[in-house]
């Protein structure tokens, strides 16, 4: 998806990729980050945001919550969105200094988490609920303070993730908002819908979709119940192109990831956005199938990637990869060719790009620094999850 952008815009990340694995420094199943590409793309973000009159809240999940990114990015966007409890406390163990911007992002915080979370005082905590929003109260008030909710609204029919449903439906939302507005220890500070901006699949243009709309409903009938200064978090796409559209719907803040890494679908299609494109995956060729099709080792292939092609760089070859059944297993994935004579041995090294969610990976996961001068050395391997290896 991704590896034609790579190629014209940070062809010295695949070199040094394939490096590091030839010499064995890297093993396969493992994604390269180019932690000059990340800081310099979240200061880009940042700059793109203050121009607009936006505030940023950015995201890690899709970065194997890797504490080296976390810092390059702190260092320019100050406030995180964490999309379950192990983000809060990966970026706060990772980036000293570091707020939450909104704690509860796509996975409600849990009750037994909230006086430990509660503690780090969010901007915000997303509540699904009246029950959570309660739970939320119940710890805010034995911390001794109130605390800002941002409502989660329903995604409207068809236009969400699966795995990601729940919220306050806009038909519920007065109900919801006269009984929160009575609960102690919680302050209605906002609302927030995901996605609200989606790219095309086939062009990569963004459009706001259906929530956008809704939560920009909801701010509104928020404002006439006497709310005032009223948060819009508007999470999908967020990227410097895109920041236009956010700040011409309303919203407030952003919720960047993937435009962290130049990866989203509007850099699949457009190589000319200005994030450059800031990791590589790396694996290797496992075994060649009977009917002369390398199979390369997995572990990092991610189901919504829309993974294209892999490039082996000893012989220059280029070629498709094979979908994948919904039931596999990501042991290996072949490609969808036989390979020319010579040209796919076991061992090879293979180069790929493209969308993926690293923390739900079993991935290692290298930082390179330095890239853009030309001095790039390896500063460290970590596992998904952001732990030192």
């Amino acid at each position: 998806m991704f590896l034609d952008t790579v190629l014209a815009r940070n062809p010295a990340l695949l070199r040094a990729a394939a490096v590091l694995h030839r010499r064995g420094r890297i093993p396969p199943d493992t994604y390269v980050l180019d932690l000059d590409a990340v800081d310099a793309n979240a200061a880009l973000l940042a700059a793109a945001a203050h121009r607009h009159g936006l505030s940023l809240w950015f995201v890690v999940k899709q970065l194997g919550r890797n504490p080296e990114a976390i810092r390059a990015i702190a260092r320019h966007i100050p406030r995180y969105a964490a999309i379950d409890a192990a983000d809060a406390r990966a970026v706060h163990a990772a980036a000293v200094g570091s707020r939450p911007g909104n704690l509860g992002h796509l996975v409600p915080v849990p009750v037994r988490a909230l006086p430990e979370l509660l503690a780090l005082r969010p901007t915000a905590v997303t509540v699904y609920d009246l029950a959570n929003a309660r739970a939320v109260g119940r710890a805010a008030r034995r911390a001794g303070y109130t605390q800002d909710v941002l409502v989660r609204l329903e995604s409207p029919p068809g236009t969400g993730h699966p795995g990601q449903e729940g919220g306050v439906p806009l038909t519920g939302l007065a109900e919801f908002a006269a009984d929160a507005e009575r609960l102690p220890g919680v302050r209605i500070a906002g609302v927030t819908a995901f996605p609200c901006l989606r790219a095309d699949p086939a062009t990569g243009q963004p459009a706001a979709t259906p929530g956008l709309a809704h939560a920009r409903a909801a701010v509104d009938l928020l404002a006439a119940r006497g709310h005032r200064g009223l948060l819009l978090s508007a999470p999908g796409v967020t990227c410097a192109a895109t920041l236009p559209l956010l700040a011409a719907a309303g919203a407030t803040h952003g919720e960047p990831g993937h435009a962290l890494t130049g990866t989203t679908p509007l850099h699949a299609t457009d190589p000319g956005q200005p994030e450059t494109p800031a990791y590589v995956y790396v694996t290797e060729v496992a075994h060649t199938l009977p009917d002369g099709r390398p199979a390369l080792f997995g572990g990092g292939f991610y189901a919504r990637s829309r993974v294209a092609s892999a490039l082996l760089p000893r012989s220059g070859v280029r070629l498709p990869v094979a979908g994948a059944a919904a039931g596999h297993i990501d042991y290996h994935r072949p490609l969808a060719v036989p390979a020319p004579p010579g040209t796919a041995r076991t061992g090879d090294t293979a180069l790929l790009a493209f969308r993926t969610q690293m923390f739900v990976t079993r991935s290692t996961v290298a930082v390179l620094a330095g890239l853009s001068t030309g001095r790039g050395r390896l500063t460290g391997l970590y596992d998904a999850r952001g732990r030192p290896l």
